[in-house]
């Protein structure tokens, strides 16, 4: 399931694409502190966004430039601006596709599929890494092969890397053991079951520290999710 947050101040058009995705069985979220967006953003971590040009405060181009500097996630403009200069700027600041108001939500539908296969699914390059990824303040430089929190930073190993990014990337969801063995290793048919433990559990310690404790939680029978919220821990750790 596909979290999608919609950045929308008219009401009437926010709450049309969100009853329309929600039928569509995606996980929708919307921004309602205009002045918050970027905290926003890093807390759902979410897969795409449907982000307007005219907003409280700051327009659609300064979020979206905001946003790119510590996230890669899709953005598709839905704006009544019809100027072709406003669908370069949209393009320049990060965007990834443009939507004119009024819209038919059968287009919407298809750019959003489009970008998503592109993104996450048949069309997308998954040997491709990400340079940075940032979920409420932690940040993992994938190139680099590091993990920082609140000014402490410690090296993580190439697997310790994809585990981790894997992790964020569907930050607070579970991941199946099976994902995550899929993309440690081409062939995990013969992978022993126990390797990804041992994995999981030397994450855990570099994150430990660097002062993050009880982060990945294992759901048995399920796999992994990685949540900073106190209140959502209990699972244990094995």
């Amino acid at each position: 399931m596909y979290r999608v947050l919609i950045i929308e101040d008219d009401d009437k058009i926010r709450d049309l694409l969100a009853s329309y995705l929600h039928k569509y069985d995606f996980n929708v979220s919307v921004v309602e502190d205009f002045r918050h967006i970027k905290e926003t953003v890093q807390q759902l971590s979410p897969d795409l966004i449907l982000l307007d040009i005219n907003l409280p405060y700051y327009d659609g181009f300064y979020w979206c430039r905001i946003i790119r500097t510590f996230s890669l996630v899709p953005v598709i403009f839905i704006t009544a601006r019809v100027g072709e200069m406003d669908q370069v700027l949209a393009i320049e600041n990060g965007g990834d596709d443009y939507i004119t108001k009024p819209f038919h939500m059968d287009v919407v539908m298809a750019k959003i599929n489009s970008v998503l296969r592109r993104t996450y699914g048949e069309y997308s390059d998954h040997q491709q890494p990400r340079h940075m990824i940032q979920v409420q303040g932690l940040c993992l430089y994938v190139d680099k092969h590091q993990v920082e929190w609140k000014g402490k930073r410690v090296d993580l190993t190439h697997n310790e890397t994809i585990l981790l990014q894997m992790l964020l990337e569907h930050y607070d969801r579970i991941v199946s053991r099976e994902a995550l063995l899929s993309a440690l290793w081409d062939d995990h048919t013969f992978v022993d079951d126990n390797t990804l433990t041992v994995n999981v559990t030397r994450v855990r310690k570099k994150l430990r520290e660097i002062g993050i404790k009880e982060a990945i939680q294992t759901h048995r029978g399920k796999g992994y999710r990685f949540a900073l919220h106190p209140e959502k821990r209990g699972e244990g750790d094995v």
